[in-house]
């Protein structure tokens, strides 16, 4: 499969700790609500499946950010529950209630029926995927992404979301057993599923732990580490292209946990909007030269309804936060990708976005001169 030549590969050199120019920057769900042009594209699908699931909506609504701002990276237009719909758990979505799941999982019956999901039954994922990387041609590179094994387990036991995690952690404590093989087989579909997307072209995978920090200590590194882990084991390191695809971890609320997430084999582990990245930076992005892990993250989402200018200054307290960037081409260091602490609310006004992006760029190439 041959690809255009990349013409920005600031995301990807970040994510390998290598040195850049200036700070990358892509947001979580930047193709979403809060761009008019999206809206009309779904509308024109008729429902969020209807859009997830057709190459061409998929395609537009990938590159819609990235004609109206300088970002330094695609991400596919998916879901992150795609993996159980292709379970059978039957995935649905009611206007401003989210995701629901017409079977649950929560009986020692229904853990004996899951399986890996056949993968042609995601047929349409690797497409847009394809479909998308070309559209590219070059521009930047392309992310490709699944939910954690935790985290799916979640939504697929409590049927959809959750304010109390009743349900999944009752199954957790009442029956272990019954939860480690969810888990397992989820983390053997979800390496299976980011494999095929790195095959279809992806050139970066982000595994999305969105409910891991909701766990107790202990518990998070038995139940969601451990099969995060399991996933990024069976990952391949390069792609269709031949050139290294870099995985990145993010954890919502997993900032307490950085040094075990540091034995991760990942690149680049995503940080929320409550951990100070100069610490996340000291303890977990290593030294010039050494080993380390690439940080991603992490303004509060929320700074997004403020006025431009103070948008901008905390943009800037952000970059600053992490501190003087890494600029030795020969050596490897540590590295920032600039990004939001979640996603986007579909509430932002778009022109606040092109203040948050112009202000990294220019900031983290001051810092740099």
């Amino acid at each position: 499969m041959s690809f255009a030549p990349l013409q920005n590969d600031t995301f990807l050199r970040a994510c390998l700790r290598q040195a850049t120019d200036y700070t990358p920057v892509w947001l979580m769900r930047q193709a979403g609500r809060y761009l008019p042009e999206y809206c009309a594209t779904r509308a024109k699908a008729g429902s969020f499946m209807g859009l997830a699931t057709n190459v061409d909506f998929a395609t537009e609504v990938t590159l819609q950010p990235l004609d109206r701002y300088a970002l330094d990276a695609a991400i596919l237009f998916s879901d992150i529950l795609t993996v159980p719909d292709a379970m059978g758990l039957g995935l649905s979505f009611q206007q401003g209630e989210g995701p629901k799941f017409a079977h649950t999982v929560r009986t020692e019956a229904d853990v004996a029926r899951l399986a890996v999901p056949d993968m042609n039954k995601l047929h349409y994922v690797f497409d847009a995927v394809t479909s998308i990387r070309r559209a590219l041609n070059g521009r930047v590179p392309l992310i490709g992404f699944s939910g954690s094994p935790w985290t799916l387990a979640c939504y697929m036991v409590e049927g959809g979301g959750s304010d109390d995690y009743r349900q999944v952690k009752t199954l957790m404590y009442a029956r272990p057993d019954l939860m480690h093989r969810v888990l397992a087989v989820n983390a053997d579909a979800v390496a299976a599923y980011l494999n095929a997307q790195i095959d279809a072209g992806a050139q970066a995978v982000m595994v999305f732990d969105s409910w891991g920090g909701v766990l107790a200590d202990g518990k998070f590194q038995d139940f969601s580490l451990a099969y995060t882990a399991r996933v990024l084991r069976q990952l391949k390191r390069v792609g269709a292209d031949g050139a290294v695809v870099p995985r990145i971890v993010f954890t919502k609320g997993g900032g307490l946990w950085l040094e075990d997430m540091n034995t991760l084999d990942c690149d680049v582990l995503g940080l929320d909007w409550t951990v100070n990245l100069g610490r996340a930076r000291a303890l977990v992005g290593g030294s010039v030269g050494g080993p380390g892990k690439a940080l991603q993250g992490n303004l509060d989402p929320n700074v997004l309804f403020a006025p431009p200018e103070a948008i901008a200054a905390e943009a800037r307290a952000v970059l600053e936060s992490f501190g003087t960037p890494h600029t030795d081409r020969k050596l490897s260091g540590p590295t920032h990708i600039f990004n939001l602490g979640h996603g986007i609310s579909q509430y932002t006004p778009p022109e606040h976005v092109t203040a948050l992006v112009e202000t990294v760029h220019a900031h983290s190439r001051a810092m740099r001169a």
